[in-house]
């Protein structure tokens, strides 16, 4: 980059001239929705075989009864009810079988006389005549001469086992509203009534466009300081669950002369939607020309929401143009909030229906003050029946907080905390309130996916929650779990695990790893040296940087031993996990740091065996009976797990 770029990009990002109005949530919805034409888009006719999920755009009256005529309910025979009067068991009523057998689909030829009766199968139709149905269970049937005759054991009322003509549905009925969801159950009722085709609103066309010189598309090679264009397979398909059309337009690079006419191509749909490019410095691009548009153009640059500050809300003649920002939770979050009420409006479908829960957070949560801030949260059920919320704090550029949220808080913008402990209110995202099958809560490792995959392969539900090994410790002591995945060495004993536990804990022995030092091969401050000589002289040179765990992590406490009192360049940088730690050295951000060998391998480091932990797992004494924590166990135990842990790497002790 030239000095003048670099001069250019510092003084704009002082001015922060894109966010001279940064204002409140509700603010910028008002402006927005002020400005939008949200009436439906008109209809179409589309055939019945692709009405599934469309929106009905009239009400929809029957033009014919159903059934269309009285049809029996029962095998059997149609009588005049009057006939079987005084029937039983003993007593039977006698009467003679007309000539004729009445399939469904077959029009009666002959009348039920007084004293006659004829053979009349499910789905048949009544004859003239006959105002019941007598079920074959109660008759018995014999030729007496050349005449049939059927014994009638129990008596009938007129319309017993007969489905009268409309009874179901009238000519001129209203059967559907306009605005109805189509489901499996409305087409069938369509085509009970006739209907081959019917007319539902026109889907909104959205058009997605992708911005940046750093978005590469799925399936292309990455290339360093890249990442692939997540935000529009996601937003596309967000798109066609609110009932809209996505319009794909691709990704344009930093360069006005390729974005414009995308831009342009865009206006053409019901909706824009842009996400990301700022990333040559020289201004928001997107911006710079969604600047441009009128009637009224931008309504709010700049949102006091922690994710989702650079929102850019845009009307121009009644559509709705938004620039998302480009990290992923944030470009959803937004996008749920602010757009998908717009696009449900424009699909005809109602305003989705909002569901809250009670909860309490299971440890302190900071806050920036001046911005309401959305926590995304994971629910468990604790020991005393209430929800905890565990933040799944992975950062606003994170591709998987939103999917694996079960809801998300809002904390106060003038809060500067939460504190353990404190009652909230979840606002759930999506409808499946089921809890899991398993919870599990501690570190993260793959052999536990390996475990965790086999169940969930046999049909149970697991949900695991990566909050460290001290983390899912609390989490079983207050109840919140099944199994804490742990790996905490006590830094008096050098024990693992069970100097943790508790009277109410009990422990199930896992796997072994290797924890070590990692480094990119060929560094000499690293090769054919011990770890603890390598951390030791590494901690003494200023230029060597350390890429740390995070606190509470048993890797953390594995490091501060190995270091004792100094604290080398980069100490206090937390890797919340071992590929962060490798991704990091492999890439020339940090030079060394303490993981797991398979996680070295992974990455092509160098390795200097340092321990071998013991990961384990703690389980509630109250909870060691469960179904589906003794199908843990039992998966813990199978030589096809086992197997796959050894192939992973992984020590795994004789089954105890």
């Amino acid at each position: 980059m030239r000095r003048i770029d670099i001069r250019r990009f510092v003084a704009q990002a002082a001015r922060q001239e894109q966010f001279l109005e940064v204002v409140g949530r509700d603010e910028a919805e008002a402006r927005f929705r002020r400005h939008l034409d949200l009436t439906p888009k008109g209809a179409e006719t589309v055939p019945l075989g692709a009405a599934l999920g469309r929106v009905l755009a009239a009400d929809v009256v029957a033009e014919v009864d159903v059934p269309g005529f009285d049809r029996s309910s029962v095998d059997g025979f149609a009588v005049r009810a009057a006939d079987t009067q005084g029937a039983g068991e003993d007593t039977p009523v006698v009467l003679r079988l007309n000539e004729e057998v009445l399939s469904a689909g077959r029009v009666p030829s002959l009348t039920v006389a007084p004293g006659t009766a004829t053979v009349l199968a499910t789905g048949g139709m009544l004859p003239r005549g006959a105002d019941a149905v007598v079920m074959v269970e109660h008759t018995e049937s014999h030729e007496e001469g050349n005449a049939l005759l059927v014994e009638i054991r129990k008596p009938v009322v007129p319309g017993a086992f007969v489905a009268a003509a409309g009874s179901d549905i009238g000519r001129g009925e209203t059967v559907m509203r306009r605005g109805q969801v189509l489901t499996s159950r409305e087409i069938g009722v369509l085509a009970a009534i006739g209907r081959a085709e019917v007319s539902v609103v026109r889907r909104p066309r959205v058009a997605i466009l992708s911005t940046g010189d750093e978005i590469v598309a799925p399936g292309e090679p990455i290339r360093p300081g890249a990442v692939y264009d997540s935000n529009a397979a996601i937003l596309a398909a967000a798109v066609e669950e609110l009932g809209g059309e996505p319009v794909r337009l691709g990704i344009a690079r930093d360069d006005e002369a390729e974005l414009a006419p995308l831009v342009e191509q865009g206006l053409a749909c019901d909706a824009l939607l842009l996400s990301g490019g700022t990333s040559k410095g020289a201004g928001d691009l997107s911006y710079r020309i969604v600047s441009r548009l009128t009637d009224p153009g931008i309504v709010a640059h700049g949102v006091a929401l922690k994710p989702g500050k650079p929102l850019c809300l845009a009307v121009t003649k009644g559509k709705p143009v938004v620039i998302l920002p480009g990290f992923p939770t944030s470009a959803m979050f937004t996008f749920h909030e602010f757009v998908a009420p717009v696009l449900r409006a424009l699909a005809g479908q109602p305003p989705a229906a909002k569901e809250s829960v009670d909860a309490t957070v299971p440890m302190r949560l900071g806050s920036e003050r001046g911005r309401t801030e959305y926590v995304m949260v994971s629910l468990v059920r604790g020991a005393d029946g209430g929800l905890a919320a565990y933040p799944l704090s992975k950062g606003s550029g994170a591709v998987t907080a939103f999917s694996a949220a079960d809801g998300f808080i809002a904390i106060d913008p003038q809060a500067e905390a939460v504190e353990a402990g404190t009652p909230v209110s979840v606002q759930r995202i999506g409808r499946d309130t089921r809890p899991a099958d398993l919870i599990v809560i501690g570190s993260h490792c793959v052999g536990l996916d390996a475990i965790t995959g086999r169940l969930v392969g046999e049909g149970l539900t697991v949900k695991a929650l990566n909050v460290g090994s001290m983390g899912g410790l609390a989490a079983a002591r207050r109840g919140e779990c099944d199994v804490a995945a742990i790996h905490l060495m006590d830094p008096k004993s050098g024990e693992y695990n069970r100097p943790f536990l508790t009277p109410a804990l009990g422990l199930v022995t896992g796997y072994r790893r290797l924890q070590g030092i990692v480094f990119r091969k060929g560094d000499v401050r690293f090769e054919g040296k011990t770890a603890e000589e390598a951390g030791l002289a590494a901690a003494q040179e200023p230029d060597c940087i350390l890429v740390n765990r995070n606190a509470g992590s048993g890797t953390r406490i594995l490091t501060d031993r190995l270091l004792g009192a100094a604290r080398p360049t980069g100490y206090w940088s937390q890797a919340k996990s071992h590929n962060a730690v490798a991704v990091a050295v492999a890439q020339g951000r940090a030079d060394w740091g303490v993981a797991i060998d398979s996680v070295a391998t992974l990455y092509g480091l160098g390795f200097l065996p340092l321990q071998a932990e013991h990961y384990d797992f703690v389980i509630p004494n109250d909870r060691r009976d469960r179904p589906a924590v003794r199908r843990f166990l039992a998966a813990l135990a199978d030589p096809a797990v086992r197997e796959r842990l050894t192939a992973l790497g992984f020590t795994v002790p004789e089954a105890e």
